[in-house]
């Protein structure tokens, strides 16, 4: 019985196989192949943004698009691969975890149009069996060491907004101030060592960065330590439940900020400066002009040559164009290299900045160092910062530190010493 049923459907597919090819039933051809997914971090306004610019997107191969959106990207990401449905394309925004995807083979490396485009220090190259190959290319970018205020309050001694919650990620802001403070009190160098897992945790130039926040951060209160480690990076939220920003929520009495260009979309409006961080953090006059950044990278994980196109064209001057015409001012994207695309007309001076400081002013631009670092590593610093916060003692640091070198240790062992790969070594440009 068996038998007959397997003949049947047997002889089916062929009369199917044969319709196809002679176009005679709908959804055959090759005019109604499956959408590319696109799997990326962009919710809410930054979401419906990248979505019109897929809507929109003229890339030549008649593919449609669908995205999916969502704040757990790695766990959604790790998810699929273990199914194996990976995306056609992701976005990620941890050099770390592109490294460890490309270790593993599942990464496509990128067509030579889109690998043009992989400006440093956000799309190292990689040796991968003993070729150096690119990846991954910045789709936006953010520029991080600023400071956040209120327009006129006093800048000689700062009390510092501090919100470290961001659910499965919370503490990352606190390494941005670790990072920020290496790489102004130390230099690119020593920041560039530590970032890619060459130097111990308990360098004295590392620890110094720890009890320099402890310093700027002051003395505080139980209460005052419990708010910070249970409120959001974004503040409070308004009537209306949106994010209302660290120096205008209720409980919170400081006057600066120290936060990444994303944030402008929580003060979108308000008389709210922006300004280096680099004076504030006791660092040396030659690295002033160093700032961290993060960046959005796209990366192929399908065979399907459309997904390379795609990238091709989400990274092209046009689909930037576009990009930055579908977006809401308060989130607009800043791109790697804006040559020939400068601030629209309707910028606002933060925005004109910020880009300008991108673009034109920094001297050194470091990739953030949490997000080179292997998930492993990264989520222990995250962990660390939340603890050292509640009690910042040395007693408490050495431990961390000791705990930190450890991990870091026992990655690096299980990386490996295969010298057909190597994870990038250059994250300042």
């Amino acid at each position: 019985m068996r038998h007959r049923t397997s003949r049947r459907t047997s002889a089916l597919l062929r009369v199917l196989l044969a319709a196809c090819l002679l176009t005679l039933v709908p959804g055959c051809g090759s005019d109604t192949r499956d959408p590319l997914v696109v799997l990326g971090p962009w919710t809410g306004e930054e979401g419906r943004a990248f979505e019109a610019v897929l809507d929109k997107l003229d890339d030549g191969t008649g593919r449609t698009y669908t995205y999916e959106g969502t704040r757990s990207l790695r766990e959604t990401l790790v998810s699929q691969l273990e199914a194996d449905d990976p995306p056609d394309v992701a976005v990620l925004n941890s050099i770390g975890e592109l490294t460890e995807y490309a270790r593993r083979d599942k990464l496509k490396p990128l067509a030579e149009a889109s690998a043009e485009r992989a400006y440093p220090p956000w799309a190292p190259t990689l040796l991968v069996d003993n070729l150096r190959r690119t990846y991954w290319v910045p789709l936006k970018v953010d520029l991080k060491s600023l400071v956040w205020s209120k327009r006129g309050a006093p800048s000689e001694r700062p009390t510092w907004c501090v919100g470290l919650a961001s659910q499965a990620t919370s503490g990352w802001p606190g390494t941005d101030w670790i990072e920020d403070l290496v790489l102004h009190q130390a230099g690119p160098g020593l920041y560039t060592e530590w970032a890619t897992g060459r130097l111990d945790w308990r360098d004295p130039a590392v620890e110094r960065a720890w009890t320099s926040w402890a310093r700027l951060l002051g003395k505080r209160s139980p209460a005052s330590v419990e708010r910070s480690l249970t409120t959001s990076f974004e503040g409070g939220s308004d009537s209306r439940g949106d994010p209302r920003g660290l120096l205008d929520s209720p409980g919170f009495d400081c006057t600066h900020e120290h936060q990444s260009a994303f944030i402008r979309y929580v003060y979108a409006g308000d008389d709210v400066t922006v300004e280096p961080s680099a004076r504030y953090l006791d660092g040396q006059s030659a690295y002033r002009d160093a700032f961290e950044v993060a960046g959005d990278m796209a990366a192929v994980f399908s065979d399907d040559p459309d997904a390379q196109e795609l990238v091709e064209r989400l990274s092209s001057p046009a689909g930037r164009k576009l990009w930055r015409t579908e977006a809401a001012p308060a989130v607009r994207p800043l791109f790697p290299d804006s040559a020939g695309l400068s601030p629209p007309a309707s910028a606002t001076p933060v925005e004109r900045e910020i880009d300008s400081l991108l673009t034109t002013r920094a001297r050194t631009l470091c990739f953030d160092a949490s997000d080179v670092m292997p998930p492993e590593l990264r989520d222990a610093f995250h962990r660390a910062v939340l603890e050292f916060f509640r009690d910042p003692t040395q007693r408490q640091l050495d431990s961390l530190l000791r705990q930190l070198e450890t991990v870091r240790v026992q990655v690096n062992t299980d990386s490996g010493t295969d010298r057909t790969f190597r994870p990038p070594q250059n994250i300042c440009a």
